[in-house]
C-alpha cells in the first residue's frame, strides 16, 4: 500500500482548502496592456483622423510604452530576481515569463510604430511641415546650422571622453545622449565618446523656410551635423541618440521617512533616487559599431534583448510643441476642428452657482462641457462670508491651477481650508510638492495620504453657516480636479447638496484626517474597505434575479479591469444569465464570450480624441443603482487606494449619465470589440447602419445644447439600438437606490476600524445584497430652516452634531 509523502499530503490539503484557479477566461495584465497600447497606434494608422493628429497618436504610443517599462516592466524584472517568484493569478505566469513575453511583442510593436512615423513625416513634409535631417541639409541650412550650434549649443554642452581614467557616468532617466566611438590619436584602444543633450535648451530649432511653410531641426542633429568638432584631437568612428529607461517602480513608503523629516522632503530624495534605479532597456537611433554598442550595453548591465534599434527621433514629446507653429492655411487640413468645452445648460453662469446647486443637483461632463461652474463655485465660496471651510483631496494638479489659486484666497480670507495633498501621484509628485509648499505658506492645513494607501478619490467640500445653521455642497469626481485634463478627459462631476451625501462627506474627511481608513458610511462606497464589496452586493444582487428567472443587467465604464475576485464574480453573473455590458479603455484581464464562462459578457473599448476617463457602475435593467467612481477594478484600487464611488439619485443628472452611455454603446467608428481570444476587432456595423463616432456626437450635444439654453437639452429616452449592438440602460422614472453596508463583522484587521455608529431606524442592519430606495425630499424653506436652526442649537449646546 502506497503511503503519501508529506509534499502529497500538503497538496491534497491544499486542493481541499482552495479550488485551483480556472484562467481559461483571463489573461496575463501585461500583455493586455500592450494590445491596448497597440490600439493607441492605430489611431496613427486612421486615415481619417487629421494628419497632424495622427503624429500625436504615434508620441503617445511612444509615452505610454515608456511609463510603461518604467513602472510594470522594472517592477517585474525586480520580481525577476527572486527564488520564488509570485505567480500572475490572471495568466498563471510568473514575474520572469511576463517579462520574457513583452519582451518577444516589443520588436513588432516598435517597427509598425517607426514604420508609421516615417510614412506620416513624410506626407507631412509634401505638405509643408519639414522636419531638416543631417544627410539632406542644403548649403544655406547647413550654414545655418553651424552658426547656430557655434553660437548657442557649444558654449554648452560637455563632451566626455570614457577610458579608465574616467569611468562611465549615470544616464539619466529618459535623458537623450549622443554616443560614438572615438579614434584614439595614440595607440590606445578606440574610446567612447557621450554628449548629454541640454535639457535647458529648446529641443526644436526653426530654421529659415520659405512663406507658408514651417522648417525645423531637432537640437540633437544640430549637435550629430557638427560632432566632428566636439571631441578635439578625437576622430568619431560612429554616431547614434541614446536613451536609458529606468526602473520607476519605488516605493515612496517602502524606503522609510527618517524621524523628523518632512514628508516633502522625504519625497523629493525618492525623485532623486528614481533618475539612478536599474536600467530596463537601452533605445538606439543611428547606429552605432558593435564594439561601441557592447561597452554602453555592458555599462548599463543589459542583455542584448533589452536593445532596441530605429531609425526616427527618440521621445517624441516634442511634437506637441510644434503644433502652434503650423501655418495658418495648413492647419484646418491637419489639426481636429478646434473645440471650447461649452456651458453646461442646467446652470445659469449669471446666478450663484452655491444657489443653484442647493435647488438641484448639476453634473457636469468633461471635456464636452467646461469646468467653469466648479472653478467659479470654490471661487465664489473664497470670498463668500457665510463660507466657513473648503475642504479638497488634490491628486494630479494643473501647472497653472485657478483651483489651487482659489484655495490660496479663501486661506487668506480667514476660510479653514484643509487640502490632502497626494504626493505620490506617479510622475507628478514634484509639482505637487510644489503646490503643496504655496498652499501651506498661505495657511492651509495641508495633510498627506496614509502610509501604504494613496489618496486617489476626488471630493471636495464646501460648508456655510447661515445664521444658526450649517449648510454643505459636496463636489464628487470621476477625474482629477485639474484645469488641463479637464479639456482632455472624459469625466463627470456631480455638485449636489444632499444631506445624506454630505454627512458621508464630512465623515470621509474627518476619517482621512484621524488616518482611518475604515468608515462607516450610508450612501458612498470607499475604498479600501467598503467599495469592493458594493460592487460585489451589486452583482449578487443581479445574479439572484436572474435565477428566478427575472431580467438582469449590469454595465461597467472603467480604464481597466484585473482584479480577480471581480473577474471571478463577473464570470458567475454571466454564467446564472446576467447580461453584463463593459465598456473599458484599457487593460481587460477578462476575457469575454467564452462558452460556459463569459458567454453573456460583452466588452468594448473607445480611443479616439479624448482620453476616456469617467467609471460609471450600473445595476439592474432599468439601472436603478448607478454609481461614478474615481476607482478602476483593479487591485491596486479596490483594496490598496482610498476611492469613493457615489450615487447618482437625481433624476435629470441619471437620465444625462444613461443618454451618455447610450451614446458610447452605439459607437461603431472608434469603438473596438473584445474577443475569446483576448485581440481588439472592429466592431460589426450593418450595411444599412449609418456610423456613428460617439465623441464627435457628443460635441455636437454641447453645442447644440449651449444654444439652446438656458432651457435644459436633455431626451427623457435614449434612441432604440439596432441588435446585436448592446443597448444602454434605458432612462425610465424609476426610484434610486443605493447598496446598503454589510452589517459589520465582531472584529476587524488592520487598518483599525472606525467605531461603528449607533444603529437607527433608518440604518437597520440587512442581508447583504439588499437595497434600500432613497427619494430625494426636498423639505420647504421654513420646515428646512427651522430644522437646521434646531440642529445648529443642538450643536451649540452639546457640541455633537448627530
Amino acid at each position: 500500500m502506497h503511503m503519501p509523502s508529506k509534499i502529497e499530503k500538503k497538496q491534497a490539503a491544499a486542493k481541499l482548502r482552495k479550488p485551483p484557479r480556472d484562467f481559461s477566461y483571463t489573461q496575463n495584465r501585461e500583455l493586455s496592456w500592450l494590445r491596448f497600447d497597440n490600439r493607441v497606434l492605430d489611431e496613427a494608422f486612421d486615415e481619417t483622423v487629421p494628419l497632424f493628429e495622427r503624429l500625436k497618436f504615434v508620441s503617445i504610443f511612444e509615452s505610454n510604452l515608456d511609463e510603461f517599462l518604467m513602472v510594470r516592466v522594472g517592477g517585474l524584472s525586480d520580481l525577476a530576481e527572486l527564488k520564488k517568484q509570485p505567480v500572475d493569478n490572471k495568466s498563471n505566469m510568473t514575474a520572469s515569463e511576463q517579462v520574457d513575453a513583452v519582451m518577444a511583442e516589443l520588436p513588432g510593436l516598435l517597427t509598425r510604430w517607426e514604420s508609421i512615423f516615417k510614412s506620416i513625416e513624410g506626407k507631412l513634409d509634401t505638405l509643408g511641415v519639414h522636419r531638416a535631417r543631417i544627410d539632406s541639409l542644403t548649403p544655406e541650412e547647413r550654414t545655418f546650422v553651424t552658426r547656430y550650434f557655434q553660437a548657442y549649443v557649444s558654449p554648452v554642452i560637455s563632451p566626455l571622453v570614457i577610458d579608465p581614467r574616467h569611468p562611465f557616468p549615470n544616464l539619466r532617466n529618459g535623458a537623450l545622449y549622443l554616443a560614438c566611438g572615438l579614434d584614439g590619436v595614440t595607440d590606445e584602444e578606440s574610446l567612447l565618446g557621450l554628449i548629454e543633450i541640454p535639457a535647458s535648451m529648446n529641443r526644436v530649432v526653426e530654421i529659415p523656410s520659405p512663406t507658408g511653410t514651417y522648417s525645423y531641426i531637432l537640437l540633437e542633429d544640430v549637435i550629430l551635423a557638427c560632432l566632428d568638432s566636439c571631441f578635439g584631437s578625437y576622430k568619431p568612428l560612429d554616431r547614434a541618440l541614446i536613451r536609458v529607461t529606468r526602473n520607476a517602480d519605488i516605493d515612496p513608503d517602502g524606503e522609510g521617512v527618517e524621524e523628523e523629516e518632512d514628508y516633502r522632503q522625504h519625497m523629493k530624495r525618492i525623485l532623486k533616487k528614481r533618475l539612478r534605479l536599474q536600467p530596463v532597456v537601452l533605445a538606439v537611433s543611428g547606429s552605432l559599431e558593435k564594439p561601441t554598442l557592447k561597452t554602453i550595453r555592458k555599462a548599463l548591465e543589459l542583455s542584448r534583448r533589452s536593445v532596441f534599434t530605429c531609425d526616427i527621433p527618440l521621445d517624441l514629446g516634442y511634437v506637441f510643441g510644434i503644433e502652434g507653429k503650423i501655418p495658418e492655411h495648413l492647419r484646418n487640413e491637419l489639426l481636429f476642428t478646434p473645440f471650447k468645452p461649452q456651458p453646461n445648460p442646467t446652470i445659469d453662469m449669471a446666478r450663484s452657482i452655491r444657489e443653484q446647486v442647493l435647488q438641484h443637483d448639476k453634473l457636469l461632463f468633461y471635456p464636452y462641457e467646461a469646468m467653469n461652474p466648479f472653478l467659479d463655485l470654490v471661487h465664489e465660496a473664497a470670498y463668500d462670508p457665510e463660507c466657513i471651510s473648503l475642504r479638497i483631496t488634490l491628486y494630479r494638479v494643473a501647472k497653472q491651477s485657478r483651483l489651487c489659486e482659489s484655495l490660496i484666497d479663501a486661506a487668506e480670507n480667514g476660510k479653514e481650508v484643509t487640502v490632502l495633498m497626494e504626493l505620490r501621484a506617479r510622475f507628478d509628485e514634484q509639482n505637487n510638492i510644489e503646490w503643496a509648499e504655496r498652499l501651506e505658506e498661505a495657511g492651509c492645513t495641508v495633510i498627506y495620504g496614509s502610509e501604504g494607501f494613496k489618496c486617489h478619490s476626488k471630493i471636495c467640500q464646501l460648508t456655510y453657516r447661515e445664521g444658526m445653521a450649517l449648510t454643505r455642497l459636496t463636489l464628487l469626481g470621476t477625474g482629477n480636479f485639474n484645469e488641463k485634463t479637464a479639456k482632455l478627459y472624459s469625466d463627470f462631476m456631480l455638485m449636489t447638496a444632499h444631506p445624506g451625501i454630505g454627512e458621508d462627506a464630512n465623515l470621509f474627511f474627518r476619517n482621512l484626517s484621524l488616518g482611518n481608513l475604515r468608515g462607516d458610511y450610508r450612501f458612498l462606497g470607499v475604498a479600501p474597505v467598503g467599495l469592493k464589496p458594493l460592487i460585489m452586493r451589486g452583482l449578487d444582487r443581479e445574479i439572484q434575479r436572474a435565477l428566478v428567472g427575472e431580467p438582469a443587467r449590469v454595465f461597467f465604464k472603467l480604464n481597466s479591469l484585473t482584479d480577480r475576485e471581480v473577474i471571478d464574480k463577473i464570470a458567475e453573473a454571466s454564467c446564472a444569465g446576467v447580461r453584463v455590458d463593459m465598456i473599458i479603455r484599457g487593460i481587460s484581464c477578462l476575457k469575454p464570450g467564452v462558452a460556459g464562462k463569459t458567454e453573456n459578457v460583452h466588452v468594448r473599448s473607445i480611443v479616439g480624441r479624448f482620453l476616456e476617463h469617467a467609471r460609471v457602475y450600473a445595476f439592474g435593467v432599468d439601472s436603478d443603482m448607478i454609481y461614478l467612481s474615481s476607482a478602476d477594478m483593479m487591485t491596486r484600487n479596490t483594496e490598496h487606494r482610498v476611492e469613493i464611488a457615489f450615487p447618482v439619485l437625481d433624476p435629470t443628472c441619471r437620465a444625462l449619465v444613461h443618454e451618455y452611455m447610450d451614446m458610447q454603446l452605439r459607437d461603431n467608428v472608434k469603438a473596438r470589440r473584445l474577443t475569446s481570444d483576448g485581440t481588439w476587432v472592429p466592431v460589426e456595423r450593418k450595411e444599412d447602419e449609418k456610423p456613428f463616432n460617439s465623441q464627435e456626437a457628443l460635441l455636437e450635444r454641447a453645442y447644440r445644447n449651449a444654444e439652446a439654453a438656458p432651457e435644459p437639452v436633455i431626451e427623457a429616452k435614449p434612441a432604440p439600438e439596432p441588435e446585436p449592438q448592446p443597448v444602454a440602460p434605458k432612462v425610465q422614472e424609476v426610484q434610486a437606490t443605493v447598496i446598503e453596508p454589510e452589517p459589520a463583522p465582531a472584529s476587524q484587521p488592520e487598518p483599525q476600524a472606525a467605531k461603528p455608529a449607533p444603529e437607527t431606524s433608518a440604518r437597520r442592519k440587512k442581508p447583504a445584497g439588499a437595497t434600500k430606495t432613497i427619494e430625494r425630499h426636498r423639505p420647504g424653506r421654513v420646515r428646512m430652516g427651522l430644522g437646521l436652526i434646531g440642529l445648529g442649537l443642538k450643536t451649540l449646546i452639546t457640541g455633537k452634531t448627530k
